[in-house]
């Protein structure tokens, strides 16, 4: 440096001290990403070359422009938190479907990302497993929706990516020191460990991208996926912003993610554990909501006549009185998926109460039973009435 005048060796100075920095910066606090870069045909292995959300200042938070969203009810998964995110191109909008599915522009970024409460402050490894806490999701507060790494710890990040050919699953694992989540096509599993519950240690597995794509055909005519969540009848609530409660539809419509829609005519799903909501409204929810996208007339379960959407007025094609198509020992001896005012003798809370791959029931998605879901479900059946004992009858006749 001898050799440099006054003036080279204070810019070298500058630029050796920014690099200095950003390496500190991304070694204490992660690099954050510098806006949201959509690939339309390359993957990158790195989530943070998407620039959806951002790790730091010790927390992630949805970058500019990424707007965090909630659902009414949420898929369960393995008692999981999860933060929604969604951006479109700009000058490009979504649009609903008579059906209420939200159709997405090419180019289009949905985010999920799967975080537990860590159990104590500090380190939550245990020789490799994950020490978290127990607790009943709580809904999202937009005015701030980051996760202070302090607090949680992330497992996942899934992107959904709306490309030429349609829509692109990929599964992102997130590393121990949380400063980076990586690409996992073939999928990654994670020991964790429940504090205050019945559930304790399990293997939480994360999807590979052809499981992912799996279950997100919902049309089997079509054979692609597509979101399941952003549905109309799923996004029509309240959430909590910085200028106060808001219409969630009213905020997508705002911020142009949304083609303009009145959330006052929109059909709006039930929360699943509102005590306050009628029970018949709060089981259907969760029904749709975990079960309805393959348990449809379009969709992978069609040919089990099982339908569990929440359009279903068809009691029949619900399971009431009817007897399964092809269970094996799926059934437990049961004989109807549902029993009108005997859970015990239905088919449907026995499946869901279970972590046997060959009884359980969804199939894939969780390690875990929810236990919650299926007093839910259980407690819904046992209000009905009716009495399968004729169709029964008759089935056995024939």
């Amino acid at each position: 440096m001898t050799n440099l005048s006054a003036d080279q060796r204070d810019a070298l100075g500058v630029v050796l001290a920014r690099v200095v920095c950003s390496l500190l910066c991304c070694g204490l606090l992660g690099c954050g990403p510098q806006g949201v870069v959509f690939h339309a045909v390359e993957t990158p292995d790195r989530l943070s070359d998407w620039g959806v959300v951002e790790v730091a200042g010790g927390a992630l938070r949805p970058a500019e422009g990424v707007l965090a969203y909630e659902l009414n009810t949420a898929l369960f998964s393995d008692y999981a938190h999860k933060l929604r995110t969604v951006w479109v191109p700009e000058g490009a909008s979504a649009s609903a479907d008579a059906d209420g599915r939200v159709l997405f522009p090419v180019g289009s970024i949905l985010s999920k990302t799967f975080y537990y409460s860590k159990a104590s402050a500090g380190d939550s490894f245990e020789e490799g497993v994950l020490q978290a806490k127990w607790e009943p999701s709580a809904p999202l507060d937009l005015a701030d929706p980051s996760l202070s790494l302090a607090e949680v710890h992330l497992v996942e990040t899934r992107l959904l990516v709306r490309r030429e050919f349609g829509w692109d699953t990929l599964p992102y694992v997130w590393n121990e020191k949380q400063t980076e989540a990586t690409l996992q096509r073939i999928g990654a599993e994670r020991r964790i460990a429940l504090a205050d519950s019945e559930v304790g240690e399990f293997l939480y597995i994360v999807p590979d991208s052809n499981q992912c794509s799996g279950c997100h055909v919902t049309d089997m005519a079509t054979d692609r996926p597509r979101p399941i969540g952003p549905q109309l009848k799923h996004l029509n609530r309240t959430v909590a912003t910085a200028s106060g409660d808001r219409e969630q539809l009213a905020l997508w419509v705002e911020r142009g993610i949304l083609e303009p829609v009145d959330a006052s005519t929109a059909p709006r799903a039930a929360r699943a554990f509102s005590p306050d909501v009628p029970i018949e409204e709060r089981a259907r929810a969760y029904l749709d909501i975990n079960c309805g996208h393959c348990h449809s007339a379009t969709g992978p379960a069609d040919t089990s006549g099982l339908f569990l959407d929440s359009e279903i007025v068809d009691t029949r094609r619900l399971g009431f009185c009817k007897p399964p198509i092809a269970a094996g020992r799926g059934s437990g001896n049961r004989l109807v998926s549902i029993h009108p005012g005997q859970p015990s003798e239905s088919i449907m809370p026995f499946r869901m109460n279970s972590v046997d791959p060959g009884i359980a029931m969804p199939e894939l998605g969780r390690s875990t039973v929810h236990a919650e879901g299926v007093a839910l479900i259980r407690d819904w059946i046992e209000s009905l009435d009716g009495d399968c004992q004729p169709a029964l009858g008759a089935t056995a006749g024939r």
